[in-house]
């Protein structure tokens, strides 16, 4: 028999060794834990096959007509691209695919900017071509729709209260037809302009034919000498000759 205190010892050792295997072993299954909570947070994660990268499922976008998945980014990006292109029917951008994005489906996540494009072109193209306009004004510019076929020359947009023609599209013009505005150089067309264009018809005031600066005869004959130097007939408006006769 071997002596107690060995006995004792070899006691101790075993049980040291038991507690020590049991260490390692504790620390394996923690690992795996580890292993296994990372592998299925990774699995949980889901591909966008546009910017190659995994994301959450909340940031994701499943096309109803298709199954297709994008994240919500990349769709987004992928609308606004196709209305920089005038394109309102919004496909999938799966190869090979082609369904349809539905508008409604995007509006919990798309950017107000885009979303407000894309309706105002979904809207535009519900109406026939030959019944809508644009507002004149380049601040404004909003889609307007002719609902009748009464002639009206003065109107105003809902949009901005601002007045235009009904008949060509302008800003208003005053004492002025369309025909005659249209003739009027782009620097005669502001609204100044167009009050003293009226002012001038009203005065029976004439222009002069090389400067078209306004010239009023209050008395004395029609040879009229212009602040530039052009001397015209103011009946006519023709140059102003010793041949140049009675009008």
């Amino acid at each position: 028999m071997l002596p107690e205190p060995s006995q004792g010892y070899s006691t101790l050792n075993i049980a040291a060794n038991v507690a020590t295997s049991s260490s390692s072993f504790s620390f394996k299954v923690e690992q795996a834990e580890e292993a296994m909570t990372a592998e299925s947070g990774e699995s949980s994660l889901i591909f966008c096959e546009i910017c190659v990268d995994r994301k959450e499922r909340d940031q994701m976008f499943t096309i109803q007509s298709c199954g297709h998945v994008f994240c919500n980014e990349c769709i987004s990006k992928h609308v606004a691209a196709r209305l920089e292109y005038n394109v309102h029917g919004i496909r999938c951008p799966a190869v090979n695919c082609g369904s349809a994005i539905e508008f409604d489906s995007c509006r919990s996540f798309m950017p107000k900017d885009v979303l407000e494009k894309w309706d105002e072109m979904l809207c535009d193209a519900l109406v026939d071509a030959s019944q809508k306009f644009y507002c004149p004004f380049k601040d404004c510019s909003a889609m307007l729709v002719r609902d009748s076929d009464e002639v009206i020359r003065e109107s105003e947009c809902p949009i901005c209260r601002r007045l235009f023609c009904a008949q060509c599209y302008v800003p208003w013009h005053p004492g002025v037809d369309c025909e005659e505005f249209h003739r009027m150089n782009e620097d005669e067309r502001g609204r100044e302009d167009l009050m003293l264009r009226e002012l001038a018809k009203a005065k029976s005031w004439n222009r002069c034919p090389r400067c078209k600066y306004y010239v009023e005869r209050n008395q004395g004959c029609i040879h009229m000498t212009c602040r530039c130097g052009f001397q015209f007939c103011y009946t006519c408006g023709e140059p102003w000759s010793s041949a140049h006769g009675g009008c």
